[in-house]
């Protein structure tokens, strides 16, 4: 039950922060590319590899802060299905080339971020 807490924190957390990403996206960028869920996808993608790295392997952290931070913070933060409804959303209104753009850049910039990830966080820790 415990870990369950651990879980519904974070992940409410997480999506006040995936939140307030948008908001701040779409009030520097405008709304026609979904630049808040791009950046989350990317940021939450770079912060699971270094977690993962920081937690796991170099402090032996305890089940409860895995939960909170990975499942949890990242869980609620990081979105792929809003990702797939926004490219959705472009290719159903015509964008189909910056649909293909957002989706390609997207999935391979996120995980060239997990990579990068996993690098800072073996070379700080």
């Amino acid at each position: 039950m415990k870990q369950l807490l651990f879980v519904v924190l974070g992940g409410g957390f997480g999506s006040l922060l995936r939140y307030w990403v948008g908001l701040v996206a779409i009030r520097l960028f405008g709304p026609f590319f979904p630049w808040g869920t791009f950046a989350v996808n990317l940021i939450g993608s770079f912060c699971i590899g270094l977690f993962a790295e920081m937690l796991a392997r170099r402090f032996n952290a305890s089940e409860e802060l895995r939960l909170l931070l990975i499942t949890g913070i990242l869980g609620g933060f990081t979105t792929f299905s809003a990702f797939s409804l926004d490219a959705v959303t472009l290719f159903n209104r015509g964008d189909t080339f910056l649909a293909l753009v957002y989706v390609t850049a997207s999935v391979v910039l996120a995980i060239a971020a997990v990579f990068g990830g996993l690098a800072v966080g073996r070379a700080l820790f």
